[in-house]
C-alpha cells in the first residue's frame, strides 16, 4: 500500500494506545503483519519534554519506517511546537488525537473533547500543518462528540481543507467511550466527502470483520486496537485471509509462548526489571486469556516482582499446556474471570 509517501507491507495499522503501543509492541505487530503502528499519544505540554515518559514514547530506535508520533493537545502553538519537537527527533508522520474519549485528557480540552469545537480544531491543525510542512500530518477522530452530535464528516472536510493528509476514524463517539458497538455508516458517509485516505477503526477484531468493514465503508484500510492486546498475530492472520480468503491455523501454545517471551525481554530492556515487570503483567495477562487454567495463573503472575520469577512462570504454565495436549484456544469457564 503506497501511503503518505511511504510503501507499507498492507493497509492494517496498529492504533494508537496510551500504555500498550510502545516501541516493543509496535515492533513485534509490524513483524507479525501490521503494516503501520502509531505511537503512544505524546503530550504537546513542552514541560514535559524531558520525563521519562515521554522520551520513552519518543524512543523510535530500530523501528520499522514510518515512524508515527501522535500528540495531544488543546494550544494551538504548542501543538505546533510538539510536532516540530518529534519531527526533530524521528518522526516521519504526525498523528493529532482527536479521538481519546478518557476523562483526564477531555477534561483539558483535548482528545476527542475537541470535537466540540471545531474551530478550536481547525486552528490546531492548520498550526501544526504550517508547523511542520515537509511531514505529513494525519488526524484520529471519533464519529462526533455524542450521538446527538456526529460532526465526523464536517470534520473530515474542515481537517482536509486545514491539509491533513488521512484520517482515521473510530466508529463511537466520545460519549460511548468503549460501550456497545461501533458503527460505521459515519465511516462510509465521511469517505464519500473526502479524497484523502480513510482509516476505519473500531472492534475490528477477526479477519472477516476486517473485509466487511473495508467493504462496507470503502475504506482505504483498518485500524486495530484493543484486539491486537495479546493476540498481535492478528495482523498476520487479517493479511492473510484478504489476501486469500482462507484462515491461518491458530498459533500453538508453543508459539504464544515464544512471542510472548520475545516481547517480555524487549519490554525488560526498554524500561528496565523494575518498570519492566509491571508492564509485563497486563501483557501476559492478555497473552493468556483464554487458555485453560489461565485465570490462577494471572491470579500468582500479579504477585510476581521479578524477571526470573515471571520467566519461570510462563515456562511453568506453558509447559503444563504441552504436557496436557492442550489445543491453542481451548477454553474453560475461566475466561471470564
Amino acid at each position: 500500500m503506497d501511503y503518505l509517501g511511504f510503501r507499507l507491507r498492507n493497509n492494517l495499522f496498529v492504533a494508537p494506545m496510551a500504555g500498550v503501543t510502545d516501541r516493543p509492541f509496535r515492533q513485534l505487530c509490524k513483524r507479525l503483519g501490521a503494516g503501520l503502528a502509531v505511537s503512544e499519544m505524546v503530550t504537546s505540554n513542552s514541560l514535559l519534554y524531558g520525563s521519562a515518559k515521554t522520551l520513552r514514547r519518543a524512543d523510535h530506535r530500530g523501528e520499522v519506517e514510518p515512524i508515527v508520533v501522535q500528540i495531544a493537545g488543546a494550544d494551538p502553538e504548542m501543538m505546533a511546537q510538539a510536532a516540530r519537537y518529534n519531527v526533530e527527533r524521528g518522526a516521519q508522520i504526525i498523528d493529532i488525537n482527536m479521538g481519546c474519549p478518557a476523562k483526564k485528557v477531555c477534561n483539558v480540552y483535548a482528545g476527542s473533547a475537541l470535537m466540540q469545537d471545531e474551530a478550536l480544531a481547525a486552528r490546531i491543525l492548520e498550526a501544526v500543518v504550517r508547523a511542520v510542512p515537509d511531514t505529513p500530518v494525519t488526524l484520529k477522530m471519533r464519529t462526533g462528540w455524542n450521538r446527538a452530535n456526529k460532526n465526523a464528516p464536517r470534520l473530515a472536510r474542515i481537517a482536509e481543507s486545514c491539509g491533513i493528509r488521512a484520517l482515521a476514524i473510530h466508529g463511537r463517539t466520545r460519549a460511548d467511550q468503549y460501550m456497545g458497538e461501533a458503527e460505521y455508516d459515519t465511516i462510509a458517509l465521511v469517505k464519500t466527502l473526502v479524497s484523502i485516505p480513510v482509516i476505519a477503526n473500531g472492534d475490528i477484531n477477526t479477519p472477516e470483520k476486517a473485509r466487511a468493514v473495508l467493504d462496507y465503508t470503502g475504506a482505504d484500510g483498518v485500524m486495530i486496537g484493543r484486539a491486537a492486546q495479546g493476540r498481535p498475530w492478528l495482523f498476520r492472520e487479517i493479511e492473510h485471509y484478504l489476501a486469500t480468503g482462507e484462515h491461518l491455523p491458530p498459533p500453538s501454545p508453543a508459539e504464544i509462548r515464544a512471542l510472548l517471551l520475545e516481547h517480555l525481554e524487549d519490554l525488560y530492556a526498554f524500561y528496565g526489571e523494575t518498570t519492566g515487570v509491571k508492564v509485563a503483567r497486563k501483557h501476559i495477562s492478555w497473552y493468556t486469556k483464554g487458555l485453560v487454567g489461565s485465570a490462577a495463573f494471572r491470579q500468582r503472575m500479579n504477585r510476581l516482582e521479578t524477571v526470573a520469577e515471571q520467566r519461570e512462570a510462563i515456562d511453568e504454565f506453558f509447559g503444563e499446556l504441552a504436557s496436557r495436549g492442550i489445543e491453542p484456544l481451548e477454553t474453560t469457564d475461566e475466561v471470564c474471570a
